[in-house]
């Protein structure tokens, strides 16, 4: 067997960690191997500092040696071969409240991802290795139509983006990340960058201080977290992957980045694989770029992907969210409760979400304010319960918020999210079951995830350019706690589902509840 075969079967065929175990047998292993050592051969995965290839502008870094690579695809993209990652992710909307105990993997089940640089248009081809019945590749916005020839898909990407591609239906999906070229990297030798090159390091919780860098280089794996607390002027870069799957639940951290009462904060360009709880999460902070995450595998509970907790000033854009819980989030919390959540744009994202809300606000909402947030420009590719939310259970004035340019698909059959009441609880599928998720949801509710007594109110939200795709109409509810608690002046403009405008409550299957006013539909009716 050649040097190049012997590599790439090592690579393929690595035994695996639990959360990523393999699921599929020696024979495509060897498939996989040979494929992959095909693709080396003529010009595949470079290696060093990332070659490029002919083309001259897709980059691509080998996966370091011993990292476990998934067994389902074969990814080609402009010429190159691409290392295809696993992550393990949630196979049913079976979810509760974390009992001290690690979710069952049989509520699971694996997904598979690959990232490179591409400074334009590129040719991406996929071999799966199941028999092709159908090919979806989303956000369907991007208008990419598959060809299929044997066992080989091909399709064209005009640029940078996150793409989904599912092979006879979303279960153990391709996440494909066209990341846009990387800028110049921090030197090794700084004093104040921490510094992970190509190869699997095991740093554990890597600790920020003020004017400090962690960087992820592509062709990284890092075992750990980042965290910081009071620090300013800090970075988190690189094209790496920072995994967080040896970190036990409950035994302190687990997020994949955590940080408090810092200010002056870029994250670009990593991906963040299987936290223990809340992945990226901000509290107390202010003047923070978020641009360019990739979550995936969130499948353990509370798993959140971007949390925004009693913060201020914080731009979320071209990020990709999978989540086995609220997917972008924005909240207030008692231990920070006199710190506003305001000015946040959250814009060109793609979501994925498993359980929960796709864009929310709350549950918690002990602020003072939640105010000039805009959700802007993002595709919502699957969520299980709500795609858009404000869920209202503390004292906060929550106001001018809006959702603009939205679009969200839906399957034509959904799983509906349940509670799992006993530990060995099994998820069993209604095939009957009509369920769908709501597009609109605005609740004002005391609720339990937060010690505040007291409640709040809504003013001044627009719906505005919102598309559902889907067979199935998407319901929306409007809900207040009480005349003083009341929700006051949502404007719907421009809200078609499959084409079809929405120009009043009953053509958006909009449910209305008492001391909820002051509803428009703009060139319609209530």
């Amino acid at each position: 067997m050649s040097r190049l075969l012997r590599s790439a079967t090592t690579a393929g065929c690595s035994s695996r960690k639990l959360g990523r175990s393999s699921e599929g047998g020696g024979f495509w292993c060897v498939v996989t191997a040979l494929l992959a050592a095909l693709l080396l051969a003529s010009g595949g995965c470079g290696g060093g500092a990332g070659q490029r290839s002919s083309e001259a502008q897709v980059s691509v870094q080998p996966a370091p040696a011993g990292e476990p690579l998934s067994e389902e695809y074969v990814v080609e993209i402009g010429g190159r071969a691409l290392p295809v990652y696993s992550c393990r992710v949630s196979a049913v909307p079976l979810d509760q409240i974390y009992q001290g105990y690690q979710r069952p993997l049989d509520q699971t089940e694996l997904a598979a991802f690959a990232y490179c640089d591409a400074a334009g248009p590129v040719s991406v081809q996929v071999t799966p290795q199941r028999e092709i019945k159908s090919v979806v590749v989303r956000p369907l916005s991007r208008n990419i139509t598959p060809a299929i020839k044997g066992q080989r898909i091909s399709f064209d990407v005009s640029g940078p983006g996150q793409f989904t591609v599912e092979v006879n239906g979303w279960h153990n999906a391709l996440h494909l990340f066209v990341n846009p070229p990387e800028p110049p990297a921090p030197r090794a030798d700084d004093p104040s960058v921490k510094y992970f090159g190509p190869g699997v390091h095991h740093p554990g919780r890597i600790t920020l201080e003020s004017n400090q860098t962690v960087y992820v280089a592509a062709g990284a794996v890092v075992y750990g977290g980042v965290y910081a607390r009071d620090a300013s002027n800090i970075r988190i870069l690189g094209r790496g992957i920072v995994d967080v799957s040896e970190v036990e639940r409950g035994r302190g951290g687990g997020g994949a980045i955590r940080l408090q009462n810092c200010t002056d904060i870029t994250i670009d360009g990593l991906v963040l694989r299987d936290p223990a709880g809340y992945c990226c999460s901000m509290y107390g902070c202010r003047h923070a770029e978020i641009s360019n995450l990739k979550l995936v595998g969130l499948w353990r509970y509370n798993s959140d992907g971007i949390d925004l907790c009693n913060s201020q000033d914080v731009h979320i854009r071209d990020c990709f969210v999978r989540s086995f819980d609220d997917s972008i989030v924005l909240k207030g919390m008692m231990s920070y409760v006199d710190r506003p959540v305001r000015g946040i744009l959250v814009e060109r994202c793609v979501i994925w979400n498993d359980w929960g809300r796709a864009l929310e606000i709350g549950a918690e909402t002990s602020t003072p304010e939640i105010a000039d947030v805009v959700f802007r420009d993002c595709d919502i590719i699957r969520t299980d319960y709500i795609a858009m939310d404000i869920q209202h259970g503390h004292r906060a004035a929550v106001h001018d918020i809006r959702f603009e340019n939205i679009r969200v698909e839906a399957d034509d059959y959904n799983l509906r999210p349940r509670i799992q009441k006993t530990r060995d609880e099994k998820y069993v599928p209604d095939p009957k079951d009509d369920f769908r998720p709501y597009l609109m949801y605005i609740i004002i509710s005391p609720n339990t995830w937060s010690r505040d007594p007291q409640s709040g109110t809504v003013r001044n939200v627009v719906f505005k350019d919102i598309t559902v795709t889907s067979k199935l109409f998407l319901p929306s509810h409007f809900q207040r706690l009480d005349a003083e608690h009341d929700v006051k002046g949502v404007t719907i403009e421009n809200v078609r589902e499959n084409g079809k405008l929405c120009a009043n409550a009953e053509a958006a299957h909009l449910q209305i509840g008492p001391h909820v006013s002051d509803v428009t539909f703009v060139g319609g009716t209530k």
